[in-house]
């Protein structure tokens, strides 16, 4: 990990208020400073056009709209920003997507301030380390067809057709919990 540099402005977007104020409150330990904080994409646009950040931190869902909106306005804005990504709803395609538009990392949640800040400071030749606890394919599995099931507006024929399942399993998989 590097050395933050001479500026170390940090902003925060997440609609979840209690883990916004906890990173926030982390990150300012951390030597981030000034930390501040939106809650919702046009509040994270508004930021990055008045005072874009050196790094940021962005939900990928939020209340108003996709928070990779604001990773494309920070990167236009700022191309040298850190950005990285956080959701609950990890995938490879949103993955790739936010990378493809200037994320420097995804992290799925829960990800810690440790976690934060290492995707933060990471150089870019650094590999990144093997998970600890990898989602196992169960996991994976569910998870997929989760994002299915909302990209089809949580519609269960069609998601069973897109998935190329019966409708019935489909709905015995929805009503289980979710894997470890």
């Amino acid at each position: 990990m590097s050395e933050l540099g001479a500026d170390r402005s940090l902003l925060i977007v997440d609609d979840d208020e209690a883990f916004r104020r906890r990173l926030a409150r982390a990150m300012e330990k951390r030597g981030f400073d000034p930390v501040v904080m939106a809650e919702s994409v046009a509040e994270g646009l508004e930021n990055t056009r008045s005072r874009p950040p050196a790094y940021a931190v962005i939900d990928l869902r939020l209340e108003d709209g996709n928070g990779l909106d604001v990773v494309e306005a920070l990167r236009e804005t700022r191309p040298d920003a850190r950005i990285v990504v956080l959701t609950g709803y990890g995938a490879i395609a949103t993955a790739v997507a936010a990378v493809k538009i200037g994320a420097t990392d995804y992290l799925s949640k829960p990800a810690d301030a440790d976690d934060v800040e290492a995707a933060l400071l990471a150089r870019l030749e650094d590999k990144p380390a093997p998970p600890e606890n990898p989602m196992s394919a169960d996991r994976v599995r569910w998870e997929h067809i989760q994002r299915v099931f909302e990209l089809c507006d949580r519609n269960v024929s069609e998601t069973a057709r897109r998935l190329n399942m019966h409708r019935r399993t489909l709905q015995r998989i929805l009503a289980k919990r979710s894997p470890r």
